[in-house]
């Protein structure tokens, strides 16, 4: 796991991990992250629940951001946009990576897709406000 005490409590947190999301890489944040859709990340009909998607790739986000803030950084959601774009059924592994577009001192523009089976089924626009840890 990333020695990042921010990437650390973004993983840690019990939402995370109740959803089942690991990074793709343990050493690298912005490689971007993984789940399966399963009981904890589905709506009533068995397919991916659109409010879990949504909170993935806000994290997501998150994650891509944190190498390129100075250590006594965070960062908080400032606007959020997602299109869903195809439905994930159960049992399917969706992979989220997302960019950073452009930083600068008090704002974050970022993109992020979720890909299922070879297809993207989200993205999202994100920015985020950068303040003091």
């Amino acid at each position: 796991m990333s020695t990042d005490p921010r990437i650390t409590a973004v993983m840690d947190l019990p939402l995370h991990r109740f959803l089942g999301v690991s990074l793709i890489e343990e050493t690298d944040s912005a490689a971007g992250a993984t789940f399966t859709v399963d009981e904890p990340t589905q709506g009533p009909g068995g397919w991916l629940h659109g409010g879990v998607i949504y909170t993935l790739l806000d994290m997501t986000c998150y994650l891509a951001l944190i190498p390129r803030l100075d250590a006594d950084k965070i960062a908080v959601s400032h606007a959020v946009n997602i299109s869903l774009m195809k439905g994930v059924p159960g049992g399917s592994v969706v992979e989220l990576q997302a960019e950073v577009l452009r930083l600068g001192k008090s704002l974050a523009f970022l993109r992020a897709e979720a890909h299922s089976g070879g297809n993207v089924v989200a993205a999202a626009t994100v920015t985020k406000s950068i303040i003091p840890a």
